[in-house]
């Protein structure tokens, strides 16, 4: 099966079955061996006391498009490690993207960046580094 191929069935299993994603409404745009486009709009439950969307609404975002980017070669994968900078809020209404791109893969682990940004200006809200463990050579 072409890796394509592979990257999509394997996203798909994984957005099928991420209660998580289903609940912040979470959708994927882009799907590569290794890359992950993922959106979602930032909800009026979603924000803190000071009424915008920060750390976990983001992280939330970004882990969801690492977690499908490291399962996109249809190996079982899991996150081992991650360190996440906020530069910027988000607010209700507002559409945000998460990118996830493999950066380097030595054995069984990867590295991965994750840029969020918000859709209306591109403005870039938090990045997350983040290391995967490929876990077995079965299917995810």
């Amino acid at each position: 099966m072409p890796e394509q191929q592979i990257a999509q069935d394997a996203v798909h299993r994984f957005l099928a079955g991420d209660c998580a994603a289903a609940a912040l409404g979470v959708t994927v745009s882009h799907v590569a061996p290794g890359e992950v486009t993922a959106h979602m709009t930032v909800g009026d439950a979603m924000v803190n006391g000071h009424g915008s969307a920060h750390g976990s609404v983001l992280f939330a975002l970004a882990d969801i498009a690492f977690a499908m980017a490291c399962n996109s070669h249809g190996y079982l994968a899991i996150g081992r490690s991650c360190q996440i900078e906020y530069l910027a809020p988000a607010f209700p209404g507002q559409a945000i993207t998460a990118t996830a791109v493999e950066r380097s893969v030595v054995g069984r682990g990867a590295i991965y960046d994750v840029a969020v940004t918000r859709d209306a200006d591109g403005l870039l809200l938090a990045e997350l580094r983040a290391n995967s463990r490929q876990l077995a050579d079965r299917p995810a």
